[in-house]
């Protein structure tokens, strides 16, 4: 595939000049036209390429520059189980997705849409949203790669769930559907409408199949809630020696870097910490300056990013006004063989413009840094009344109910900064691309199973090293 390195610009025409104005109609017979050169049904199809790469190798590939101790841990996540697995394999599917079909129309795309990276988390104004919540892989990038991602993870969630692979491929044909009506939908929208768009509460409610299932969702919202206020989380994570307030060390999941891991430890941090505050808008550096650093520490998180630098920071502005950060190391995206290069010099400002793009509210704090040898940085705060999916409570219909949430959620990411009506004009008013993503979902989950037997068998011969976390 043709590698560009396109910003978000206004269309130009041959000439460079700026492209005629086009209504929203004639968008969607341009987006249309495109089915002659890449016809929807041709997203269908999975075969495995004769050059593809050994998936072993290339997730050793991704180990490197990460801790070496805990890389073990990060493949015995990955061993827990096909689902887990998929997670962890972002680079892998981001190779094979390169090898398929697209119409040629790019968005900022999430770059590992599988369905445990959306859920519900506070806004600065302090309400719950549902939306993407991880965008380390993200980057400019065809729309269908994040389609494909999530329409498969569904799949392998129903199967780690022990439903039949007719409930999987159901469950994906509707959250395809989702995606395409929803998209169809903001095609027709004013452009503000769309930015100011939002996945609130009220309405993630009003989609849900049942009064229990209403009742669920609100415990959760509750208990996120309470788990992110400072009182709760302050106890948990925190210890004193003396006077002076220390992350608790919970090893190998939380613990103090060396000097050698974290060479800014000698100094505090202060450049990095400095890089950090010019990142962040201006009115917000104001209330940054209240806090001082205290404390950090290595916090294993997630399943991809384990063995990356990602940290947790306490700050504290009183004795009982603490705030956690959570750092995490920035590296080149997954898709960027394959998609082009970012335009951001900074890793962590390609994750952090790319949030503000995709997400319809972004936490307050976000923003990054390059630490003393090289590597980039996010910051974001922890735990701000997240809400994560628990895909081994499911059934059937909170499976679907989800896949169509997460499908609105990238739908109305992709709007924000791709062309809704040629997107909708490629797909159209009809099934044919829902059942063509709904079969490729079924045969890459097929594929993932043969890549997670091939990952265990490398564990037995001894390839790969896997560590316990007890």
């Amino acid at each position: 595939m043709r590698k560009s390195n396109a910003k978000h610009e206004p269309a130009k025409d041959s000439s460079g000049a700026p492209a005629a104005y086009l209504s929203a109609d004639e968008r969607r017979a341009v987006g249309k036209a495109l089915r002659d050169a890449t016809p929807r049904a041709a997203h269908g199809d999975w075969k495995s390429p004769k050059d593809r790469r050994d998936p072993v190798e290339l997730l050793r590939e991704a180990n490197e520059g990460r801790i070496a101790e805990l890389i073990p841990l990060r493949f015995s996540r990955m061993a827990q189980s096909p689902f887990a697995f998929y997670r962890g394999a972002a680079a892998i599917m981001a190779a094979d997705l390169a090898s398929t079909p697209t119409s040629g129309l790019r968005v900022q795309a999430c770059g590992d849409a599988h369905l445990m990276n959306f859920g519900g988390f506070a806004t600065p104004e302090r309400n719950i949203f549902f939306d993407i919540n991880d965008f380390d892989e993200t980057l400019p990038a065809p729309w269908e790669w994040d389609v494909k991602r999530l329409a498969a993870s569904i799949v392998i969630a129903a199967r780690h769930i022990e439903l039949p692979d007719s409930a999987g491929a159901k469950a994906a044909t509707e959250s395809v559907c989702s995606y395409r009506e929803r998209m169809a939908d903001y095609a027709s929208m004013r452009a503000l409408d769309v930015w100011y768009d939002r996945i609130d509460l009220d309405r993630v409610l009003k989609v849900l199949p049942s009064g229990a299932e209403v009742e669920r969702v609100r415990q959760r919202v509750e208990q996120a809630r309470r788990k992110s206020l400072p009182e709760s989380l302050f106890p948990k994570l925190v210890e004193h020696f003396g006077s002076a307030p220390r992350i608790k060390d919970a090893p190998p999941l939380i613990f103090h870097p060396t000097a050698e891991q974290a060479p800014g430890v000698r100094t505090g941090y202060v450049e990095a910490l400095e890089g950090y505050r010019k990142s962040l808008p201006e009115h917000i550096r104001v209330l940054f300056d209240r806090f001082r650093l205290f404390d950090l520490a290595i916090k294993v998180v997630g399943v991809g990013s384990v063995g990356t630098y990602c940290a947790l920071g306490l700050f504290m502005a009183a004795d009982d006004d603490p705030i956690f950060l959570q750092v995490k190391e920035a590296r080149k995206s997954v898709l960027e063989p394959y998609a082009g290069k970012s335009v951001h010099k900074n890793h962590g400002e390609r994750v952090v413009a790319g949030q503000r793009l995709m997400q319809a509210a972004s936490d307050i704090f976000l923003g990054w840094t390059r630490g003393v040898i090289g590597r980039d940085y996010y910051f974001r705060q922890l735990r701000d009344a997240k809400i994560s999916a628990i895909p081994e409570d499911w059934d059937l219909t909170t499976l679907k109910e989800f896949g169509k949430l997460c499908a609105w959620a990238l739908a109305r990411a992709h709007a924000r900064s791709g062309d809704p009506a040629r997107i909708a004009g490629y797909m159209g008013s009809n099934t044919t691309f829902d059942d063509a993503v709904c079969e490729f979902a079924v045969e890459y989950a097929d594929q993932n199973l043969r890549d997670y037997r091939g990952f265990v068998k490398a564990i037995r011969e001894g390839r790969i090293p896997v560590a316990s976390e007890d």
